[in-house]
């Protein structure tokens, strides 16, 4: 068996389009447009995202939009913008990207947001099953995993959607961004 590529050389495409999504690799500028989808969305993301818990200045936003950017070169993370390819000047819609990446395994898991306002239309699933053919068959995946909170019924909700099967629930594995004990479900896909 061959040794596993440096990652950073793995092809791995900046953008991918889908029915009604572009998802585009971070870049540099994007920080206010990401400061003002979180900001709007603090409700929805707070319970879930540690990163969700105060609406997030211009300057901050754009610093981590660069850091998702150097990762995404490194290839230590695959970090996506979701944009709404039909809204004028492609409206920023949330975020979703491969993490925890084992490229020695071939094992990455899904993550994914999406701002208040344009929930419930099905931009998730789109953007997580997208996420899905990318991992297995660009990346050569062997293991897809996506994970959440155990109450977190919309996450489950897309993660059944989109085909993935839950394999357990780790009870008291982590804590909530309020520091309270939470359960995590594993869900996952396996590659055929």
């Amino acid at each position: 068996m061959s040794a596993t590529p440096d990652p950073i050389l793995i092809e791995v495409p900046e953008t991918i389009e889908t029915e009604r999504l572009l998802l585009a690799a971070p870049r540099s500028g994007i920080g206010p447009a990401l400061a003002v989808a979180i900001a709007e969305s603090l409700v929805q993301l707070s319970p879930w995202m540690p990163w969700a818990q105060q609406a997030p200045s211009f300057e901050d936003s754009e610093a981590v939009a660069r850091r998702m950017c150097a990762d995404f070169i490194a290839r230590r993370d695959l970090s996506y913008q979701i944009y709404d390819r039909a809204a004028e000047g492609r409206r920023l819609l949330g975020g979703c990207g491969l993490h925890r990446l084992d490229w020695a395994v071939r094992r990455f898991e899904i993550g994914y947001w999406i701002r208040s306002s344009a929930q419930g239309q099905g931009y998730v699933s789109e953007a997580v099953m997208a996420l899905t053919r990318l991992a297995f068959e660009q990346l050569q995946a062997r293991r897809v995993e996506i994970r959440m909170d155990d109450v977190n019924l919309r996450s489950r909700a897309v993660a059944e959607r989109c085909g993935f099967e839950l394999e357990g629930i780790l009870r008291r594995d982590s804590l909530t961004p309020t520091g309270e004990v939470r359960n995590t479900c594993v869900y996952a896909r396996l590659a055929l």
